[in-house]
């Protein structure tokens, strides 16, 4: 990525230009110390500390704690986990803050983060029909705990792939490289597919948040009503979201049952 003129990130960090960019890579960073200083291991932290530090975790989610399709963003699996998220973060949401606006930029990464788990709270709706349907016991199936930014880091990723394919703008500041964030992105979602472990549910539910997020902006610029049309693509993805939730909701009552059984279960083996 580049700028017309040689833009001086290159020469130095230049934080006012991204700084909210710094302060979610600081909070991130900062929880991750806290849960340490607490008694997390660094390195393979529990499901319990999972649990308690406000993973995401389908039954838990949608029966007793919905507040943790947003705190599950800021918890992580590790060290390496938080490291790879907060550089991805730095690259991506550092461009993205300064081509699309700071306010814009924080609500695209939250709503990409809150759709990327509220998309996975639907995959394992489904895999728990399935469950039920198959009438074996299949681990695969069961929910599982989950967390990280990388819901939200894949909408930055995605919103700028999706810009890099559209025509440049007159005035904007960074021509991206196409071919690069394809790639990237592509290498991320195969990996997801490949490797277990991964919730690429999450990783595609951000992308397509922050790839629609992406489209309406560029519509806002070349209409020349920037302003209203990012307000009101904010306000519908925020209820994009909600519909969501509330859809999954509803297919949740037939397995009710199921995930409270597991929930149950679950909080007897982890003394919750």
């Amino acid at each position: 990525m580049s700028e017309y003129a040689p833009p001086s990130i290159h020469r130095k960090l230049d934080v006012h230009t991204w700084w909210f960019t710094a302060v979610l890579i600081a909070v991130n960073v900062g929880l991750f110390a806290w849960q340490i200083f607490t008694g997390t291991d660094a390195s393979h932290p529990s499901t319990q500390d999972a649990i308690r530090w406000g993973a995401d975790y389908a039954p838990l989610t949608y029966l007793a704690e919905p507040i943790r399709v947003f705190s599950s963003m800021f918890f992580h699996f590790g060290l390496i986990h938080l490291m790879l998220n907060m550089w991805a973060l730095y690259i991506f949401g550092s461009v993205v803050e300064q081509l699309f606006g700071r306010w814009y930029f924080v609500g695209l990464y939250l709503c990409a983060g809150l759709m990327g788990s509220l998309f996975s709270g639907y995959m394992n709706i489904q895999d728990s029909y399935a469950l039920i349907e198959g009438g074996v016991a299949n681990p695969e199936l069961l929910p599982s705990v989950s967390a990280g930014a990388s819901g939200a880091v894949m909408g930055l990723g995605g919103a700028l792939t999706i810009l890099s394919i559209l025509p440049v703008l007159p005035r904007q500041r960074f021509i991206l490289d196409k071919k690069t964030l394809l790639m990237v992105m592509g290498i991320n979602l195969f990996m997801g597919f490949m490797i277990a472990g991964i919730n690429n549910a999450a990783h595609m539910g951000g992308m397509i948040m922050g790839a629609v997020l992406a489209v309406l902006w560029y519509a806002g610029q070349k209409l020349q009503r920037a302003g209203f049309i990012q307000f009101i693509a904010l306000i519908a993805a925020l209820a994009a979201c909600y519909g969501l939730y509330q859809y999954n909701l509803i297919l949740i009552d037939p397995i009710k049952p199921l995930w409270q059984e597991i929930l149950e279960m679950m909080r007897q083996q982890l003394k919750l």
